[in-house]
């Protein structure tokens, strides 16, 4: 089958367009479609040998109940047995929108539609295009979302041509949506209705209309018998072909374990995927980081999470970690997609982060300019079992310079190189709690001590590698004094690493 591609135009709808493709759907073809929330595979929704085709298209289990997409709400009362006194209500204010509500259906809906379940799922939809073509198919149009069954919804005409060209008649592209998270599911059948599935339609935002609103806080997990009142609550949803896992605690400990687990893949040779924001973005040095979007708003968030799901299938990673986001208003439903996608994998940072000691190490020397440049950089190239931030201060820098020539030559020679470094003064803003300052002389651990009044973490490297070797200073000397230096300071360097991982591996 050759898949039409019609692009469409929400501001100036070319009507030819959508008439063929509602012809196709009352034929009983399908037809992909934009809406508010992403991508649906529309089919005529009362006819049983469309909803076949459907579930035949995505690969999607057959009790896996689609939704009726309406445009009028006079359209309700075909499909419905009972309309609870609530419907208006909620509809006058959510209608059209991101909202689904489920009824005990009408004998004309047929049990292919709903998944085998006495009970209709009913939206109707915001976006122009889907109106139009609803009412241009008949007015009830059952419209999953048009992507293979599993892997991440679309909220792109791409997306849809890359798991369904072939398999459909048409695609509508109407370019990108404009939430990206499937609708709230609400379920009229009960007393207080109950949110099945989170969306942009909140709990709060209900219970301001109708008041009490129950929020089902079960997600029926894979091995479960019962069947889904509703799409998305019973099998693994929008997941990319990596294993994704969630990783929870305050947003530092997240980073600073996400930072750790990329770091160890890369000592492996493995890269990983990594979700971050703009506000996390920068902290990660290691791992292919994908940002989607600001804390600050996050309806962002929502909008590029499948985007970026399917993005990482174009990545050789075969792990994916993702920060975790705030359970309330939309991060709710952000979350719970998340959690679909990772198979519920979750993990603590926390056990992660308490296992780091020092996270830092500031080599101090008197003017930043050769020992501690030089030491700062033969630490970076070890492999270190944990990921530090390495970098080194003078004691007396009375302008920024660069490092002294001698110094250079000598890392040259050992195929490294300083030509980047500056000179910075040291400052009471390296003393904290996860930084390890080494000095290269005791009188420079004595004045940082007695100047900041600290008793923790500031050592001389004999001190703290508790190893007698002088530790020479080369500086107005000749080249082989550099040269020497060098050498003495890879030797430490070596007794330094084993040191630092020792406190991974559980030491003091």
């Amino acid at each position: 089958m050759e898949t039409i591609i019609s692009t469409i135009d929400k501001n100036n709808i070319d009507e030819s367009i959508i008439l063929s493709a509602g012809q196709i759907l009352k034929d009983g073809g399908l037809v992909a479609f934009p809406t508010e929330t992403v991508y649906g595979l529309g089919a005529n929704a009362l006819d049983e040998e469309a909803a076949k085709k459907t579930y035949a298209a995505k690969g999607r289990p057959s009790d896996n109940p689609l939704i009726v997409h309406i445009a009028e709400l006079k359209a309700l009362e075909a499909i419905v047995a009972e309309v609870p006194d609530l419907t208006e209500k909620i509809a006058k204010r959510f209608w059209p929108g991101p909202l689904t509500m489920i009824f005990k259906k009408s004998q004309i809906v047929p049990y292919g539609t709903t998944g085998g379940l006495d009970t209709v799922a009913v939206r109707m939809p915001s976006d122009k295009i889907a109106r139009e073509l609803i009412l241009a198919a008949g007015g009830y149009v059952s419209a999953p979302s048009a992507n293979t069954s599993g892997r991440p919804s679309p909220t792109t005409a791409q997306h849809v041509k890359d798991d369904l060209d072939g398999k459909i008649e048409m695609i509508l592209d109407g370019g990108s949506v404009e939430i990206g998270l499937e609708s709230t599911i609400l379920d009229m059948t009960v007393t207080p209705p109950m949110i099945l599935r989170p969306g942009a339609i909140t709990a709060d935002m209900l219970e301001e209309e109708i008041g009490e609103v129950a929020v089902d806080q079960t997600l029926l997990d894979s091995s479960s018998t019962q069947r889904p009142k509703a799409p998305g609550m019973k099998y693994r949803h929008y997941a990319p072909d990596a294993k994704l896992t969630i990783v929870e605690g305050t947003l530092k400990e997240e980073i600073l374990a996400i930072r750790q687990l990329a770091y160890e893949a890369y000592l492996q040779g493995r890269q990983v995927g990594i979700i971050a924001t703009n506000e996390s973005e920068q902290y990660y040095s290691h791992g292919i980081v994908k940002n989607i979007g600001t804390r600050e708003n996050e309806k962002t968030i929502a909008r590029n999470l499948y985007s970026v799901l399917r993005d990482f299938n174009e990545e050789d990673i075969s792990e994916i970690y993702s920060e975790s986001f705030a359970v309330q208003g939309i991060g709710n439903a952000i979350m719970n997609r998340l959690e679909k996608a990772a198979g519920h994998i979750r993990i603590k940072a926390a056990p992660i982060v308490e296992k780091q000691k020092y996270r830092r190490i500031v080599f101090v020397s008197q003017s930043d300019t050769s020992r501690g440049p030089v030491a700062a950089e033969l630490l970076r190239n070890e492999k270190l079992k944990q990921e530090y931030v390495i970098e080194s201060r003078g004691m007396v820098v009375l302008f920024p310079e660069p490092v002294n020539q001698k110094a250079e030559a000598i890392m040259k020679s050992g195929k490294l190189t300083l030509q980047n470094h500056v000179s910075k003064a040291f400052s009471e803003e390296e003393l904290k709690d996860d930084t390890l300052v080494l000095t290269f002389e005791q009188n420079q651990k004595e004045k940082i001590v007695s100047e900041y009044n600290v008793t923790e973490n500031v050592y001389s490297i004999n001190e703290f590698l508790d190893d007698d070797t002088e530790i020479p200073n080369p500086y107005g000397q000749p080249l082989t004094a550099y040269g020497e230096f060098y050498e003495m300071m890879k030797a430490l360097t070596k007794k330094l690493v084993d040191k630092l991982n020792s406190f991974t591996e559980g030491g003091k």
